[in-house]
């Protein structure tokens, strides 16, 4: 799942300096010439990388992503069952140990562990079928995104060269290996052995991946104890244009504004905001700062609130408030909306059709601008009237 979207965890700093396109035998050596200068010694960065095959498949999954079309409704209740609940919670029991260090060591609740790891690959299950090496080289060769995947090629043949990549391993479309699919270089500096094997092996230990995600959670600001998400209600007249991921405010003046716990009460917290996916009439959440955390594991807000709600329910939260909506576009009007809106000098991104956070704050604008209810749900009647 986290291979359908934008690379979240793309390292900071230079790229690669290999070019992109162009003949790929030659685009190999010069990545082998980037590996060498990066400390792999020349025959492991010769085996590793020069071994490496395109995969048009590769480049047929990076294309699509439609699956990220879906209102949060429909995505939420596609992933979330009541048989992954339980499966969730059994795993809890099984590795109650493992679920306890990873709280202790790094600060992180098994409920959101559980819940990236169900929806990655159903708890271990389907961990993906693309060789790795060439999924990274096919997308560091092609000129959409080198600069995300060259720097996770380099990783992977150091890796390769510690003894601790095989170049036939599988895994997402993406380059993502193992149970809770990391990439190459976050293995490289965050991995944890967590059965004491003196390896980092993410697709047979989960001990491994799950201590390695806590870790990666823990690097990005995860904050120990502290909540992510609670369901809210809201009163009919409240102000919607103090929702979306723009405006943060304490819970004390959350609930001064009368935003109330759906269930129990709003936990003292500075940094909450509110998060309305299918707008005033859907359902409504307080997220507070570890819910950003989340978007450096998967970049997809539909994606991040339906694994945060997930664990929320792991940890024994009621079912969300469904509402009744108003019906979302269609994939040809929301590209439409997006075009009108781009004409508008915002910036909604790729016209795909996707209610990405660049298209809703451009809505929730121009709802304000015309007088409507500035929910950030994009409808009929805002798109008639651009």
């Amino acid at each position: 799942m986290r291979a359908a979207v934008l690379l979240t965890l793309a390292l900071s700093g230079p790229a690669a300096a290999a070019p992109c396109g162009g003949d790929f035998e030659a685009f190999l050596q010069a990545m082998v010439a980037e590996a060498v200068a990066a400390g792999v010694p020349p025959e492991a960065a010769q085996g590793f990388i020069g071994g490496a095959r395109q995969d048009p498949k590769v480049l047929k999954a990076d294309r699509a992503q439609g699956v990220f079309r879906k209102t949060f409704l429909d995505f939420s209740q596609s992933l979330i069952s009541k048989a992954r609940l339980s499966a969730a919670r059994a795993k809890s029991a099984e590795l109650d140990a493992i679920f306890t260090r990873a709280e202790a060591d790094y600060g992180v609740p098994r409920g959101v562990l559980l819940a990236f790891w169900t929806f990655e690959t159903d708890l271990g299950k389907v961990q993906g079928d693309f060789n790795t090496r060439d999924a990274l080289a096919t997308l560091s060769h092609d000129c959409r995104r080198p600069e995300m995947f060259q720097p996770q090629l380099l990783a992977a043949a150091r890796l390769y060269a510690q003894g601790d990549f095989d170049p036939a391993t599988t895994g997402a479309w993406a380059g993502e290996i193992g149970q809770v699919q990391m990439l190459p270089h976050d293995i490289l500096e965050r991995g944890v052995d967590g059965d004491g094997d003196g390896h980092v092996r993410l697709k047979t230990s989960a001990a491994d991946a799950l201590l390695s995600g806590a870790n990666l959670l823990r690097h990005h600001g995860w904050q120990a104890g502290q909540p992510w998400l609670t369901e809210i209600t809201l009163p009919a007249d409240f102000d919607w244009a103090l929702t979306g991921l723009g405006t943060e405010k304490s819970t004390a003046d959350w609930a001064a504004l009368g935003v109330t716990a759906r269930a129990g009460g709003l936990p003292a917290m500075d940094g909450a905001f509110i998060l309305l996916p299918q707008g005033r009439k859907g359902p409504a959440f307080l997220a507070y700062p570890n819910f950003r955390v989340l978007f450096d594991w998967n970049q997809s807000f539909t994606y991040v609130l339906t694994a945060a709600y997930f664990a929320t329910r792991i940890d024994g939260a009621a079912p969300y408030a469904a509402g009744q909506p108003d019906p979302a576009l269609s994939l040809d009007q929301m590209k439409a909306l997006q075009e009108k809106l781009a004409a508008r000098g915002y910036d909604v991104g790729q016209i795909d059709g996707i209610l990405g956070a660049g298209t809703r704050d451009a809505v929730q604008k121009e709802q304000i601008r015309l007088g409507l209810p500035a929910d950030a749900w994009p409808t009929a009647e805002l798109l008639a009237l651009l």
